[in-house]
């Protein structure tokens, strides 16, 4: 089968610890042409992955004809403007999360997706894990019987980007990142729930962000600190289903139970997973052996490999061996969410999702 040939734009953290070790340990893919300001970077990383065309304007390499796809690795603000670009010169595209910086600007992605034809892929990782797969499982085949809540979980005792140590600047500044934890790592686990309950269609929002700890202060003044440490939400959904938030960056508690979903028949608890029922009249609390039938569905399932990770699903689904989950959808669901949260707290009050709709501003920075 033909390798399709891929151009990547950004080579910061997230191309180099995530999407590029990754397409290298699958070797199904042709690295054919990257773009980055850094020549330096871009001269060293090109040089690591043996990637033969180089580029310091992404709009150069877009205008390859040669390119089946682009991998979008750029901080939050910046990916509306270049994914619309790259979609719109024909290429299907693959962006690092969240979708963009704003609601309008996740939908503008989604519609020019749409208008050109070309897939959208969004960097969803939770999506692929063997929790997530059980839990889908388990959905599917009616053990938890209606499901009326889920609880979205994220935890770091002290892992602020930059300020705390790793990472630039460039992830705690809202002129670029547009939020902190809740969009630096909350997607991961809103959006994963998303996914296994179905996409319900959002109704209120009502939210709550922190920024209270301490921090280095040379650091926070040379970063422009400006973003959420602590995000809270509480979510209504159509036919009541609800859904409440927690996500840190930083606070000063114990790690959070693991996300969860709770069903009249069974409840769910993704980390560590367990299955909670009632069998006959007692309660009990089950386990599953993940690993061995992850082992199983491999064998019995051709296509199992393609939902392995986010990237081995984008080349499947590149290759036609699969059909692309919704992944643009659910991060743009995901979006209206968060914005919302963010909308509740400068308001005071619970909002509706047209309002954030109608209300969201484009935060996208052309580079």
């Amino acid at each position: 089968m033909k390798k399709p040939r891929i151009g990547f734009i950004g080579l910061g953290q997230i191309a180099t610890s995530g999407h590029l070790p990754k397409y290298e340990e699958l070797g199904q893919v042709e690295l054919v042409a990257a773009c980055d300001t850094d020549v330096e970077k871009l001269d060293q990383v090109c040089e690591r992955y043996k990637i033969p065309n180089r580029y310091t304007d992404f709009r150069k390499l877009l205008e390859r004809d040669d390119l089946d796809a682009v991998d979008v690795c750029l901080h939050n603000n910046l990916h509306a403007p270049v994914t619309i670009a790259a979609l719109r010169s024909g290429k299907h595209v693959y962006c690092e999360k969240p979708i963009a910086g704003s609601y309008v600007d996740g939908k503008a992605m989604v519609d020019a997706a749409r208008e050109t034809g070309k897939m959208l892929h969004i960097q969803l990782g939770t999506l692929y894990s063997k929790e997530a797969k059980a839990a889908k499982k388990l959905i599917s085949e009616g053990a938890l019987g209606k499901i009326y809540h889920a609880r979205s979980t994220g935890y770091r005792r002290r892992g602020r980007p930059f300020v705390d140590g790793y990472g630039t600047a460039n992830f705690v500044k809202k002129q670029i990142a547009a939020g902190g934890a809740l969009f630096d790592m909350g997607i991961y686990h809103i959006a994963q729930l998303l996914y296994l309950i179905g996409m319900p269609g959002v109704e209120r929002i009502s939210g709550k962000i922190y920024q209270e700890l301490d921090m280095d202060e040379a650091r926070r003044i040379s970063s422009g600190y400006d973003v959420e440490e602590l995000g809270l939400g509480f979510i209504r959904f159509e036919n009541g289903l609800t859904m409440d938030i927690i996500e840190a960056w930083a606070v000063n508690m114990d790690p959070f139970e693991g996300s969860s979903i709770f069903g009249s028949k069974g409840g769910i608890r993704l980390n560590p997973f367990s299955y909670y029922t009632t069998f006959c009249d007692m309660e009990m609390n089950c386990t599953f052996e993940l690993d061995s039938v992850n082992t199983r569905w491999h064998r019995l399932n051709p296509d199992e490999s393609a939902y392995d990770s986010s990237v081995h699903h984008w080349v499947a689904a590149l290759q036609g061996k699969v059909e692309l989950l919704p992944t643009a959808e659910i991060a743009l669901l995901t979006m209206l969410i968060q914005e919302g949260i963010y909308m509740s707290d400068a308001l005071g009050r619970e909002v509706s999702a047209e309002e954030v709709i109608k209300n969201s501003k484009s935060t996208a920075v052309d580079l």
